[in-house]
């Protein structure tokens, strides 16, 4: 559209209220338990679906495919994908450029409107469906699923609106007479590089929306380990009334897709969730491109993290087995495939014996297979890479004098991907499984002398480079605010009396520091804020006569 065709902005518009999307239980007889399972059925009666690489609205099927397996049953796809290559990615930099000035045109309240609508479809239209895909694709039980793509991602598309609509309204306090002051909030020149994990379809869907609201166009690579529930994200935006060529869906081969996304001169911006190694390749490729851009490239990544539980020597016994029932969650919920997952606990001598009993006693309770048998509490890993991984920590700690396997470690890959979840103690603080990410369902326990809290906070900081999520259990405020200050600056979302995963958009930002991150908090408005440049404005009304300061004056 020219710019003589743009449409007006007639008033400022008024959001409908925003609130975190209720969740739904499925019960044994509910309506919603029915819905589930009639579309877990139908998605696995249909067979693997054909995805196409998605340009300027075409879809493309381009030959050279590859697929997303069921990692429950390995040895059935869900679907097949076509892989963009590089002269592909051009297409897409220059659709999306070409897309960009229309969108970011747009007046705020008609990309807004978008991504309301895209909530109110899925939180109706589509729950059941984005849910079987994320349970069929990447082996989340019910739960895990309801809270990522159902309620997780519709929370995100909202609270995002609404922190944009705050953000707009931030303008200059003060005008000298005569004059008005004013800030846009623009598009970063250029183009969006989104690069999403498999382990939350939300972050599938936050990753590249949250740039697109902001009037930005972006090329979105998903995890060939969750395109099908992702390129259904994809299709539910565009029914919402995405325009063709803002979001470009480019399934790949991640070092082709990148390399010619980043090597562009109109690369803006990386928005990206996965690994720390291939987050830290990906800067320094951006940094050795530095000379080539535009514009200096904004970095946004949140990364992996070595997550813990502290429990302090206060705790009595009904705390201590608080802190047991927590950490069963924290460290085996969706298989501990979360970078928040809990893979680390300290506990005081005095308190193991009780956190040992009720560890065991509720673990022994697990129920593990399949997530379209509802009553499996435990899924399987992602895939044959991520099951080899897992399985080397836990050989190498059955080898480890140092370390004994408490419960679980055994591990099955014959029909699907199983880890039992496993749960080691070890007598040495720098033991592979205390330092080492596993994204997995593995937890170590180190036992410390009571008197030896203070260093035990150093060693939780110390041993690692992450900086994630982190929970201390205490019972006195005296111990809770020592503790949380010592633990200040290990964990960008810590806890208290609480387990360090389950994050909730509009309640508690996430994000983390050091190894684990930029921190810039997605589910906020500061992770907004990464994607626009800011024009400050000085309009004047009234003429001067002369250019002469009064201080120049004889």
């Amino acid at each position: 559209m020219s710019h003589s065709l743009q449409t007006p902005s007639l008033a400022h518009f008024k959001l409908p209220v925003i609130e975190n999307e209720p969740m739904k239980n499925y019960e044994p007889g509910s309506v919603e338990r029915q819905k589930l399972k009639e579309a877990l059925e139908a998605m696995r009666a249909e067979g693997p679906l054909e995805v196409p690489v998605v340009i300027n609205g075409e879809k493309i099927f381009t030959g050279k495919t590859s697929q997303q397996f069921n990692p429950s049953e390995h040895s059935k796809a869900v679907c097949t994908f076509h892989e963009a290559d590089s002269s592909l990615i051009k297409k897409a930099i220059e659709g999306a450029l070409t897309a960009k000035a229309q969108w970011e045109a747009l007046p705020f309240n008609d990309r807004v409107a978008v991504f309301l609508k895209a909530a109110d479809l899925l939180s109706s239209k589509y729950r059941y469906k984005m849910m079987a895909a994320t349970m069929l694709g990447q082996g989340k039980n019910i739960w895990q699923a309801e809270i990522d793509a159902a309620a997780e991602l519709c929370d995100f598309w909202r609270f995002n609106c609404k922190y944009a609509e705050e953000m707009y309204t931030l303008q200059p306090p003060k005008n000298s007479f005569g004059t008005w002051n004013r800030t846009e909030y623009r598009a970063l020149d250029g183009f969006v590089l989104a690069v999403s994990p498999f382990n939350f379809t939300a972050i599938g869907g936050n990753l590249p929306s949250a740039p697109a609201l902001m009037g930005n166009v972006v090329l979105w690579k998903p995890s060939p380990s969750a395109v099908l529930s992702n390129y259904l994200v994809y299709e539910l935006m565009v029914e919402a009334g995405l325009p063709p060529g803002v979001i470009q869906f480019v399934p790949g081969p991640a070092e082709e897709v990148c390399a010619a996304a980043i090597g562009h001169p109109e690369f803006s911006s990386l928005h990206y969730t996965g690994s720390t190694a291939v987050f830290r390749k990906l800067w320094k490729d951006i940094g050795n491109n530095i000379d080539n851009y535009t514009s200096y490239p904004r970095i946004v990544g949140e990364t992996g993290g070595k997550n813990y539980h502290i429990l302090h020597p206060s705790l009595d016994e009904a705390g201590v087995r608080h802190a047991a029932l927590q950490t069963i969650r924290g460290a085996f919920e969706f298989q501990g495939q979360k970078c928040s997952a809990c893979s680390r606990a300290y506990v005081p001598q005095s308190q193991f014996a009780n956190y040992r009993k009720y560890l065991l006693e509720e673990h022994a309770k697990i129920k593990q297979g399949a997530p379209y048998d509802f009553t499996n509490f435990m899924g399987p890993v992602i895939n044959k890479f991520g099951f080899d991984k897992i399985k080397g920590f836990i050989n190498h700690a059955a080898s480890d004098d140092d370390c004994q396997i408490l419960a679980g470690g055994k591990c099955d890959d014959s029909v699907g991907y199983f880890i039992e979840p496993t749960i080691i103690v070890s007598k040495n603080a720098m033991a592979k499984t205390l330092v080492e990410e596993i994204f997995g369902p593995v937890v170590t326990i180190y036992v410390y002398d009571d008197n030896k809290f203070e260093e035990t906070c150093k060693l939780i900081k110390d041993t690692t480079q992450y900086g994630l999520t982190g929970a201390i259990f205490a019972k006195d405020r005296e111990s809770i605010v020592k503790g949380s200050n010592l633990l200040r600056s290990t964990a960008g979302n810590f806890y208290i009396n609480d387990k360090c995963t389950g994050a909730v958009v509009g309640q508690q930002p996430f994000g983390g520091g050091r190894g684990s991150g930029t921190n810039d908090k997605a589910g906020s408005w500061s992770l907004l804020v990464r994607f626009v440049s800011t024009r400050s404005i000085k309009e004047n009304f009234v003429p001067i006569d002369d250019f002469i300061y009064p201080s120049n004056l004889m």
